[in-house]
């Protein structure tokens, strides 16, 4: 959905990515809104080097490319939205620096925004990694819904930055004021974080993940995760595709299992790829990988892979919806070889059984306990 949204710098023309006429989510919520108001009534007005983390569809730097500002994301959806929100808006290329939280970060920052993320781990890493670059003069505000900015949140902010303090909430929004103390002794970063799986979930029992900031469930291995783990496909070869991979580990216990199987590793998050990657080197597994950031299955020739394994999201920021899941069903029915497979592990109240008989013609329980169930699907 393409909608104007009011700053005090014009009103820029915004979407999410990719576009989708049925997607009535705007790219950019009130927390938005909330900051940049701030900004432009703020005295002195702002300069040098601007900074933004966490700019979820590009609305913040979009609004405020006359600052050449650097975004920074974990989110490759995320950036190709940016990209294509600058150019709707005829900002020239060039203009604002697009980074990811893989990249170095910048050498000096003159203001510092940030868009609160889900995970405190990601906020974590990436506050520790612009820290250097901070100055006593840096101006430090971060925004969020006010259901997104907890006690743990500011603590942060605190931690490492300096003095924090919050704003009134407006429209269900605040903001985060950070008053840099140079003098602070940060604590070393603690990501990645690498632990050692549990005896039960084949191939990949007792094996090493290795865990970036901000891929789910970080610290231990989730539950769906785990009841996959123990009701995968049995290895035959050919080409495999962990569909949004998170940390790797399904897609290395095929590896595993298979050493013949050449798997593919997919996901946006730009953290979670290098989770993958690590995981897959960590456990010194023999066949070929190949690993990629992007939007599902796109760029995946037709018809050129026998298995696609799959977790998919329900929820997009703190939006629920099924869209992403009805692009990675639709990605993987079209990539399929006839006679390919599908599997999915999800939350049983999800129904992507009613989801994948309405794409592949057809839909079978492998298991099931009270939370979770595994579907698979065949491509005839």
């Amino acid at each position: 959905m393409n909608d104007r949204m009011t700053t005090p710098w014009g009103e820029p023309v915004l979407s999410r990515f990719p576009e989708d006429p049925r997607d009535r989510l705007r790219a950019w919520d009130a927390s938005d809104e909330y900051l940049l108001r701030h900004l432009a009534e703020r005295q002195p007005p702002l300069s040098g080097a601007v900074v933004v983390v966490g700019d979820r569809w590009g609305a913040l730097v979009t609004a405020l490319a006359a600052h050449r500002p650097t975004q920074i994301t974990d989110s490759w959806l995320g950036q190709e939205a940016t990209r294509a929100n600058l150019a709707r808006n005829g900002v020239e290329p060039g203009t604002v620096r697009l980074l990811t939280t893989r990249d170095a970060p910048p050498e000096r920052t003159d203001v510092l925004l940030v868009r609160v993320p889900k995970s405190l781990a990601l906020l974590e890493d990436q506050l520790l990694r612009l820290a250097p670059s901070v100055h006593a003069d840096t101006v430090v505000v971060g925004t969020g819904m006010v259901k997104e900015i907890h006690t743990s949140t500011l603590k942060l902010f605190e931690r490492i930055l300096g003095p924090t303090r919050t704003s009134l909430a407006e429209k269900k929004a605040r903001l985060i004021l950070c008053t840099p103390d140079p003098s602070l002794v940060r604590p070393p970063n603690p990501w990645p974080y690498r632990y050692t799986l549990p005896g039960d979930v084949g191939p990949v029992s007792g094996r090493t993940v290795v865990n970036h900031a901000g891929v789910f469930c970080a610290d231990r291995l989730d539950i769906g995760t785990r009841f996959f783990l123990r009701h995968l496909p049995a290895g035959g070869g050919g080409r495999v595709v962990d569909l949004g991979c998170g940390n790797g580990v399904v897609g290395t216990a095929m590896a595993l299992a298979d050493p013949k199987a050449e798997v593919l590793f997919v996901d946006e998050s730009f953290q979670a790829v290098a989770s993958a990657q690590d995981t897959y080197r960590a456990n010194d597994v023999s066949g070929h990988a190949e690993f990629r950031v992007g939007d599902g299955l796109t760029g995946v020739p037709s018809g050129s892979v026998d298995l696609v394994l799959n977790n998919p999201p329900f929820h997009s920021h703190q939006a629920t919806t099924d869209a992403t899941a009805w692009r990675m069903f639709t990605g993987a029915r079209r990539t399929l070889r006839p006679g390919g497979e599908l599997w999915v592990v999800g939350n049983r109240h999800l129904g992507h059984h009613v989801k994948l008989r309405r794409l592949f013609g057809n839909s079978e329980v492998v298991a099931s306990d009270p939370k979770f169930v595994v579907l698979r699907a065949v491509r005839r």
